[in-house]
């Protein structure tokens, strides 16, 4: 029995052990390392591959190495929401170390200076495992700095004396840290290859996205989180000649690597960086042909849109290159190229970080050649447009506009605020010129470009930055007729304020992007306020003041909490808003404070519907809207779970984009009898829908099979089947709607056109009942991006915004994401209405 038993645990002990790979299974025979340095195993316990290395292990390891040997200095440049550390470790040889800011700063120098010659070194920045279930990069991180740190022999040194290797192991780390604990508690002794294994089906949400559940990979050019900010203020001190982005994918796939469709490349990318992005292949192409690995490239995945890690270098004077591996999603998985174990996905994206090492050491003199003339010749190419620059206005709103100024300074773009004004523009909004470094970055961000030369996108199409800030933009053919700062733009202190002294009531104006914040900062103090429903005229401290509508009004008279005027003052302070001091109740026009168009407001409670089967990037955005711009906490439940939660205590519900196949009968009662009861529903893209399904939504919809329908397919082949997908479909474009000022749902509006990002077909048409239809599509919608012009004459008129109400309360209906990416500014303002002015629909649904 005893022999019996002996053997049962060394098979379990053996197939326990398959998995865990020796470091001579990642390198080959030839290389040779320094014994004094740690190996990743005497650190972990366990040899890599074996279990997904935790972020915490990963910081500890890779701080042994930098203290252990004399090539690596380590840094923490930021910290994640979740305050994980976010490292960067600078590797190079010990002379360059030494001297590393100098070298630094030669390295810049070079970029503007065509008379330098090409002896410094290289600057590569390693990034591996944005997406934090993409954990095979992150773990081969480990293998990479070890290699680094401890290899030796000519090779290495060769490297060492001619690059500068910025090593970014973990691009998100709370998703690599949510996505370990997963895989690790799923796993047994005994592995599972099989697919349906629950290790290798996460739930919801996955580990790819960060803390708030954004996409980091889509975050490079919107630098909405710590991450993304803390990464390009480095991109930018370094400047990197070459930047890898390692990801993986579907696990019946093979491997990846750059130039993807030849045809997908944005137009403003130069020639030279495919050239080069050709020529590094060929490093891989050997490498992963030397193993057996099977790969593919020039298929599926594109270099469009800049705000990606892989193609945001290419618009920087750098070469970007993403790497994809099929995953394993746990230990080992069946596919249909046989058993794919975690160990091989490491190996393959260690394999292909050594021969981008090789690749750029051998063409080192043309990569920093194409970076000097990339930059160059940005002030020849301005010249050469017929067009000097943008001039965007401010359009009102202070806090919005510095927002977006600070966005484009920390891409290193250089605005000049105008001294007097121009024409339609004020003292204070800004002229950005073209001629400048960042000519093409401003180019891209700017871009109203609506047709291409291959209409098919893997992301977006249209991201112009000033329209998903709604602030009004144009073209000026020179500036000679602009009297601008002499200095670049930067932000504001905020001026000392002094305290407000008791009066009648006090006011503020609505149009401020943080007045929300500000307003739910004062409810939440105890503080009673009322929202102006029509504009008025009134005696102030700062003389007779026009309110719009919207205006936020407190008066004294009303308040119960003792400390309620300092808790004014200090709102005012933090959110930097001006408060005005109204002297009488009776207005100089318009309605007066007692009128019955003044409407008592009320902190919302909010719950945000997520879970399986709901899009795990819109509640995200939804989540970090509400949390960073309005200070309010939602209640974030999955839908499985709605029915054993009370209603009650909730003011508003909100359902993004997703399938709500678990909100049955009983639950649909109850959310249509808490509508009634004075509840606010918001449902946006096929939150919409299931609206619209319900009979909450009393509206007529364009379905998406309606939307293909309209298409010919006679006469097509089969070879047309993408070109058809690709017209069928709205990759992400911008759309100019047109929205009714006087409604509630568009207070600090100031202007009736309002750019909306579109990446959905589903349509709605205007209602026939009046005051419902709160925006709509323009007649010629189409701002920026491509979409298909079947699919823009069937936009065109129909509606993007219906609001109604329903019983006691409302219901709200949005086509569109409003919060998309966490970048579009303007039409969030719609959803913040709705937060908080929701319950002022009084128009019953038909």
């Amino acid at each position: 029995m005893r022999i019996v038993l002996f053997m049962v645990l060394m098979v379990m002990q053996s197939l326990f052990l398959a998995v865990a790979k020796p470091l001579s299974f990642y390198f080959s025979d030839e290389v040779t390392f320094d014994t004094n340095i740690t190996k990743p195993s005497e650190m972990l316990g366990y040899e890599v591959g074996q279990w997904h290395v935790r972020h915490d292990q990963l910081v500890q390891y890779l701080h042994i190495l930098a203290k252990q040997s004399e090539r690596i200095n380590i840094n923490t440049i930021g910290y994640s929401h979740e305050q994980r550390p976010l490292l960067l470790l600078t590797i190079s040889s010990k002379s360059q170390l030494d001297n590393i800011d100098t070298v630094r700063q030669q390295h810049l120098t070079r970029l503007i200076d065509m008379t330098s010659d090409n002896r410094g070194p290289a600057v590569l920045w390693m990034g591996y495992s944005v997406h934090g279930n993409e954990s095979s990069g992150s773990n081969a991180a480990m293998l990479v700095a070890y290699y680094l740190a401890a290899s030796q022999g000519k090779e290495i040194e060769q490297l060492l004396a001619n690059t500068v290797i910025l090593l970014d192991p973990s691009l998100n780390p709370d998703g690599l840290a949510r996505f370990a604990q997963w895989a690790n508690s799923n796993r047994g002794r005994v592995l599972s290859a099989d697919p349906n294994h629950r290790e290798h089906v996460e739930r919801w949400p996955s580990g790819r996205t960060n803390h708030f559940l954004f996409d980091l990979n889509r975050d490079w050019l919107l630098l909405q989180h710590p991450e993304s900010r803390a990464r390009v203020a480095q991109f930018h001190h370094w400047k990197p000649n070459v930047l890898t982005d390692f990801h993986e994918m579907g696990s019946n796939s093979s491997y990846f690597f750059q130039p993807g469709v030849p045809s997908r490349t944005h137009p403003i990318t130069p020639q030279k960086n495919i050239e080069l992005t050709n020529i590094l292949a060929q490093y891989h192409v050997r490498a992963l042909d030397k193993q057996q690995q099977l790969y593919f490239t020039q298929e599926s995945f594109d270099d469009f849109y800049y705000g990606k890690g892989s193609t945001y270098p290419d618009i920087n004077g750098a070469i970007g290159i993403l790497f994809e591996q099929a995953s394993s999603r746990g230990h080992v998985q069946d596919t249909i190229n046989g058993e794919l174990t975690f160990a091989q996905t490491i190996k393959n994206q260690l394999t292909t970080s050594l021969s981008t090492f090789e690749g750029v050491v051998e063409n080192k003199e043309q990569l920093l050649a194409y970076q000097r003339k990339f930059y160059n010749e940005a002030n020849q190419l301005a010249k050469a447009e017929n067009f000097a620059g943008y001039l965007v206005a401010a359009d009102g709103d202070k806090q919005k506009f510095t927002a977006f100024l600070t966005l484009l300074k920390q891409h290193k773009i250089k605005s000049y605020s105008l001294q007097a004004s121009y024409k339609a523009y004020r003292k204070g909004d800004v002229f950005i010129p073209l001629d400048q470094p960042q000519y093409r970055l401003l180019k891209a961000a700017f871009s109203e470009q609506t047709s291409f030369k291959d209409n098919t996108f893997y992301d977006v199409s249209g991201w112009t930055l000033p329209h998903a800030f709604n602030l009004p933009f144009e073209k000026i053919k020179n500036k000679r007729n602009l009297k601008l700062a002499s200095k670049a733009w930067l932000p504001e202190k905020a001026m000392p304020k002094a305290d407000l002294q008791s009066t009648y009531a006090y006011g503020f104006s609505w149009q401020h992007f943080y007045a929300p914040k500000m307003l739910n900062f004062l409810l939440k103090k105890g503080v009673k306020a009322r929202v102006a429903l029509s504009e008025f005229t009134a005696d102030t401290t700062d003389g007779k003041q026009q309110f719009q509508s919207g205006s936020i009004i407190i008066p004294a008279v009303l308040q119960t909490e003792q400390k309620w005027l300092e808790a004014l003052n200090q709102a005012k302070k933090k959110f930097d808003i001006e408060v005005l001091g109204i002297h009488s109740g009776l207005t100089a026009q318009g309605i007066d404070l007692g009128s019955r168009f003044m409407r008592p407001l009320k902190a919302p409670r909010v719950l945000l519907v997520g879970g399986e089967g709901v899009s795990q990037y819109e509640v995200g955005e939804v989540w970090y809207h509400l949390d960073k711009h309005l200070d309010v906490a939602p209640t974030l439940v999955e839908q499985r779970r709605l029915s054993k939660i009370s209603l009650e205590k909730y003011s508003h519900i909100i359902l993004v984009d997703g399938l709500y196949s678990d909100l049955n009968e009983r639950v649909t009662k109850n959310i249509k009898r808490w509508v009634k009861g004075g509840g606010i529903i918001w449902g946006h893209k096929r939150g919409a829908k299931w609206l619209l399904a319900n009979q909450l939504l009393k509206a007529q919809s364009i379905s998406r099979k309606e939307m293909a329908e309209q298409f010919d397919t006679h006469q097509l082949s089969y070879q047309d089947r993408d070109k058809l997908s690709a017209k069928q479909r709205i990759a992400g474009a911008i759309f100019a709607t047109e929205v009714d000022l006087s409604h509630p749902l568009n207070y600090g509006f100031q202007r009736a056109l309002l750019p909306v990002f579109k990446n959905s077909t589903w349509l709605l048409k205007p209602s026939e009942q009046p005051f419902v239809t709160v925006g709509k599509y323009t007649s010629t919608p189409l701002m920026a991006g491509y979409s298909a012009p079947e699919n823009v004459a069937k936009i065109a008129n129909k509606a993007s915004i219906l609001a109604h109400g329903y019983g006691q309360g409302g219901v709200i209906a949005m086509t569109d994401n409003p919060v998309f990416r966490g970048y579009w500014y303007g039409t969030s303002r719609v959803l913040t209405n709705a937060i908080f002015f929701g319950d002022l629909l009084s128009v019953q649904g038909r």
